[in-house]
């Protein structure tokens, strides 16, 4: 018997599952959640500020292995031949030469500049709307192959505004890191920030980088963007690599830290919703939606395939070997999803002791699930940005129609339409971009814990939806890359035949709601462009 390890570092916590190779058989699993973050340290909500310290990475990642260690039979241990890592993006922070990020130093340990810049942070919108200026007069436009418009989510906006905001941490920066880099190389005992491989899926879809100008954007542009930019290109990287390459393998100090053989191999590092479309085994043309939070919408083109060769506006980039080696990676997403939903139970339960409000959540999808069709009430799902299409993180959620008989019930429904009717306008953008969308994979936790949601997306899209059987697609997709990094499947379609989970439910339109949606989703359009324009007036 072999196993893999696939490490999934999320908003909240990180996840550890050891994965049978040849069968894909879940053998042991185990969860961690950051202390500091869950505590509401280094975050400030009202300034969309949400930083992560990176001890509560290192101590998540050993309670995780540990207790997956301990979950799964004994020896166990003794044979896992690889490991792969995916985490939030684009998460960067700032490293000194040896690629210690600052906040594990004295001097920095509670700055929140020195920590990871969590991808909902919004404090760089100013700097992303210069980055499209200056994209937009610049002789080679690098926004083209990211669908024309960078994000203030993204590695150079977030950059450019910690070193304008940071004096002190801007002379200790040595380089930049994203989160999904940075733990390979601490696992494989990295001390020298050149020798650090970076993320195809990274690079090519946050930070610029593509092959056509040679890699990350000419000095001359970051400079004239910020002379604060000045050296750091040279300070980063050149080449970046897919997640079916060895990074470097397993350190004996972590090792030991772990209780795993020294010297497996620990595979380039890439996204969560990337890997998590794997896990979920993702086949060209199937939308791939990652549920939780927010939404990831990941699809895959053949490189041969003619439909590789068009730019789509308004998405998350396209990006050769992303997702799958000799396949277009091509992102898109909601910057709230879940988000939304928590955020009203929140508003409902204020003043009170915490409460769970997965189970309050349930309650409300119970009820707006007995509702009839109707009701005035529509709601837009801009709550924490927009991020496809067409990103704009200036922009707010809305909720209109509403009246004296406008119930918890109702809005909640509201709500949950609003956001699936964002799902929706990125459906219809990859097609009004001639990429067709041939079918939708669930993936997350409201694909699994949320029917009410499920099937309203499923009206809404008017299109079946299959869920994914496992509970952890995106610790399953990076055991998968660790399969192949360590050689036992010779690549990542055959990992994902021998690995693969297969799909536990399937939600079919019901034909009687779907033309109901279909005109309230004219609605819900109408309301944007007017939550829009409210938007630019107030600039």
């Amino acid at each position: 018997m072999k196993y893999t390890l696939g490490l999934d570092f999320g908003t909240d916590s990180v996840r550890a599952l050891l994965v049978d190779v040849s069968s894909g058989q879940e053998v042991g699993t185990g969860v961690s959640y950051y202390p500091r973050w869950k505590a509401g340290k280094y975050c400030q909500a009202s300034l969309s500020q949400f930083r992560q310290h990176p001890q509560d990475y290192v101590d998540g990642l050993v309670a995780a292995v540990k207790a997956a260690l301990a979950d799964a039979p004994a020896g166990t241990a003794d044979e896992v031949v690889g490991i792969a890592v995916d985490t939030t993006g684009s998460t960067p922070v700032a490293v000194d030469a040896s690629g210690t990020p600052l906040a594990l130093r004295e001097e920095f340990r509670d700055n929140p500049n020195a920590m990871f810049v969590l991808w909902k942070d919004h404090t760089a919108i100013q700097e992303a709307e210069e980055i499209n200026n200056l994209c937009r007069n610049w002789e080679t436009d690098y926004t083209k192959y990211e669908g024309g418009i960078y994000s203030s989510e993204w590695f150079w906006a977030k950059i450019l505004h910690v070193l304008r905001t940071d004096e002190g941490l801007r002379a200790a920066a040595h380089s930049w890191v994203e989160h999904c880099d940075w733990i390979p190389f601490l696992l494989t005992g990295g001390k020298d920030i050149k020798q650090m491989l970076r993320s195809r899926c990274a690079a090519g879809h946050k930070a610029l980088w593509h092959p056509e100008w040679g890699g990350l954007p000419p000095e001359e542009f970051l400079t004239e963007l910020d002379p604060l930019l000045a050296g750091l290109r040279d300070r980063l990287y050149v080449d970046t690599h897919t997640s079916d390459v060895v990074a470097g393998l397993l350190s004996d100090d972590w090792a030991g830290r772990l209780g795993l053989p020294a010297g497996i191999p620990v595979s380039v590092g890439a996204f969560d919703a990337h890997m998590g479309a794997v896990g979920g085994e993702i086949k060209p043309f199937y939308l791939s939606r990652v549920m939780g939070t927010s939404t990831c919408d990941i699809l895959v083109i053949p490189d041969d395939h003619p439909a590789a060769k068009k730019l789509v506006r308004g998405i998350c980039g396209q990006v050769d070997g992303s997702v799958i080696p000799q396949m277009l990676g091509l992102e898109a997403g909601q910057s709230a999803f879940g988000d939304v939903l928590a955020w009203f139970t929140d508003l409902l339960s204020w003043g009170r002791p915490e409460a769970s409000k997965g189970a309050l959540i349930a309650e409300l999808s119970r009820a707006a699930a007995d509702l009839p069709p109707g009701g005035e009430e529509i709601a837009v799902d801009w709550f924490n940005g927009r991020r496809t299409p067409d990103a704009n993180q200036r922009l707010r959620g809305a909720i209109a129609g509403l009246n004296l008989g406008s119930d918890a019930p109702r809005v909640f429904r509201a709500l949950v339409e609003a956001i699936c009717f964002g799902a929706r306008h990125i459906v219809s953008r990859f097609e009004s971009e001639e990429i067709p969308v041939e079918g939708i994979i669930g993936l997350g936790g409201v694909a699994k814990k949320n029917p009410f949601v499920m099937q309203t997306l499923a009206n809404v899209l008017n299109r079946p939806i299959q869920v994914a059987r496992s509970e952890q697609t995106c610790a399953l997709g990076a055991a998968m890359f660790a399969a192949v990094a360590a050689g036992v499947h010779p690549d990542v379609p055959a990992a994902v035949s021998a690995m693969g989970s297969g799909f536990d439910a399937t939600y079919h339109p019901e034909p009687d709601r779907v033309k109901y949606y279909e005109e309230k989703y004219t609605r819900y359009r109408q309301l944007g462009a007017a939550a829009e324009q409210l938007a630019a007036s107030g600039d």
